[in-house]
């Protein structure tokens, strides 16, 4: 099982300015894997954090439309705690949702069905890597295999397209966030691995080496690490 507080935020940091930080984005994703409306004092408890410091963040999310609060039922004599629950979450890109609904459904399939999930994984996620970057008007395609950086750029585009915020760290590509959180902690062998074959995918497509392309998952606080 991944750990809560390692690895990207969910996919939307709804309104307000910067990414959600690691214990805020682990907190929303603890509401969106949950049913119904839990309180602070609940969500602490399960995390093992302090309830203000919690009631803190959770106050956070719904400022950020990311969450709704309501009275919770009364529960003997005073006023009845505030319950938290996570809003729909909803993608602008067609093909995010395409995506997740395509994902979800296959790792279900692979983990059940496969004797090899990841590398099956990784194959249906490289053609339809392949296919995206065919999508791009003839005049974005090189005619040629792209040079490293011009390869980088296009995949980095594409990711961020998805709903990754890609962010290049040195060497390699920081996916800080996941346009399919729940799934791939739940089923990391399999979406990862549809993750990278969509990187080795595009870059079959530009005519540059794709074989020694590889995610970490959940490699660090707030980031998966995507190495091209």
């Amino acid at each position: 099982m991944v750990n809560l507080w390692q690895g990207p935020a969910p996919a939307r940091a709804g309104k307000g300015p910067g990414p959600l930080s690691t214990q805020r984005a682990g907190i929303l994703e603890l509401l969106q894997t949950t049913d119904g409306a839990v309180t602070a004092a609940w969500t602490a408890q399960r995390l093992g954090l302090h309830v203000n410091t919690v009631r803190e963040h959770l106050d956070a999310l719904v400022t950020r439309d990311l969450a709704i609060r309501r009275r919770a039922p009364v529960v003997g004599r005073g006023r009845p705690a505030w319950a938290y629950e996570a809003t729909q979450l909803t993608e602008h890109d067609p093909r995010v949702r395409e995506y997740a609904g395509l994902a979800t459904a296959l790792a279900a399939h692979l983990t059940r069905t496969s004797s090899d999930p990841r590398e099956d994984a990784i194959a249906a996620g490289r053609v339809w890597g392949a296919e995206l970057m065919d999508e791009r008007a003839p005049g974005d395609v090189p005619s040629t295999s792209a040079p490293p950086a011009e390869a980088e750029a296009e995949v980095t585009a594409l990711l961020a397209r998805l709903g990754f915020d890609p962010v290049v760290d040195g060497g390699r590509l920081a996916l800080r966030r996941c346009p399919l959180l729940d799934a791939a902690r739940r089923h990391p062998t399999v979406i990862c691995g549809v993750h990278l074959g969509l990187v080795r995918g595009a870059l079959d497509a530009l005519g540059r080496p794709s074989e020694d392309a590889e995610i970490h998952p959940f490699a660090e606080p707030g980031a998966c690490q995507l190495f091209l």
